[in-house]
């Protein structure tokens, strides 16, 4: 039996974009005729648009999917998410993990939301201080809570692999809404929680 990958791309976007990979790729000097480019451009372009699928997703309404009601008024604490998202300076990737608090006011969400939300706003071309706020505003619009918490620590790999060339460097950013912004005892207890190792 053969084997078949099925992903779902647009065909038209695709057929658009591989115009132009085919173009960059001769202007770089490749033949794009030759056997391991022949498929390139297709390639490169559905890549592309997996990359950036978050154009087409809303943070909000993935929250709003699964919202219960619920009188539970302690942090939540979703930590070490992956995220892989593109620097939208060089087009490169950055990578890393995301932490994320909330402190709800009557409502919860399910857990898989919250490392939804963060893909979601990651599958986009992204500087690493916008995505932090991205993903904290749409956790207090669609559930206002008490307050919101992230923290992102990500390596960027128009650091590592051009310019500077520093691979060891990771870029820390934070973003706080209401009780975590307002009483230092409950942003210290997230950021010792993050810290912690647990299992």
């Amino acid at each position: 039996m053969e084997y078949a990958n099925i992903e779902e791309f647009d065909s038209k976007k695709t057929e658009e974009l591989s115009v132009h990979y085919k173009a960059i790729l001769e202007l770089l000097g490749e033949d794009s005729t030759r056997d391991g480019l022949l498929k390139t451009p297709q390639r490169v372009a559905r890549a592309m648009q997996f990359l950036t699928k978050g154009y087409e997703e809303d943070g909000c309404a993935i929250l709003r999917s699964a919202m219960f009601k619920e009188e539970y008024r302690q942090m939540v604490v979703v930590k070490d998410i992956e995220l892989y998202s593109m620097c939208e300076h060089h087009m490169l990737p950055f990578y890393g993990k995301a932490h994320v608090a909330y402190i709800p006011n009557g409502y919860i969400t399910g857990l898989s939301k919250i490392a939804r939300v963060v893909e979601t706003f990651a599958r986009r071309l992204q500087v690493q201080e916008r995505l932090t706020v991205q993903i904290r505003d749409c956790i207090q619009e669609t559930l206002n809570p008490l307050g919101v918490a992230v923290v992102i620590e990500a390596s960027h790999m128009c650091m590592q692999i051009r310019g500077v060339q520093k691979q060891n460097s990771v870029t820390t950013t934070s973003a706080f809404t209401g009780a975590f912004l307002k009483d230092p005892r409950t942003r210290n207890e997230f950021m010792t929680l993050i810290g912690a190792k647990l299992n």
